[in-house]
């Protein structure tokens, strides 16, 4: 049996809002990863309220098209695949959940098949 906490010492960050931005769900990494915002402590503000406008805008956009976004960033050294898309329950989109995975500068890349 998989144990339901399964995701909250993975080495990478996964955080959960519901379709207002309201922060659900944050693994350990994640609380880590935002310390200078609050960690744990973001679980239950808005996510909107910690980015610019820019970014406010394309949160609803994604909330509101149910589309993935996908980019990676170079912060302090480290490059980062962000991976965000939708979530869902009982069929209708719940909110938005987001991956942030820190990758080597020079990631093999395969072609299969």
């Amino acid at each position: 049996m998989i144990p339901q906490n399964w995701y909250s010492d993975v080495p990478f960050a996964i955080t959960v809002c519901d379709n207002n931005g309201v922060v659900l769900e944050m693994n350990e990494k994640s609380a880590l990863t935002f310390s200078k915002d609050g960690g744990k402590t973001l679980i239950g503000k808005s996510l909107l309220d910690c980015h610019s406008e820019r970014s406010k805008a394309m949160i609803l956009e994604m909330m509101q098209s149910e589309k993935v976004n996908i980019y990676t960033i170079e912060k302090n050294g480290q490059k980062k695949l962000i991976y965000q898309c939708p979530w869902y329950a009982e069929s209708k989109m719940a909110g938005l959940v987001e991956l942030s995975l820190v990758i080597p500068n020079d990631i093999p890349h395969f072609v299969r098949g």
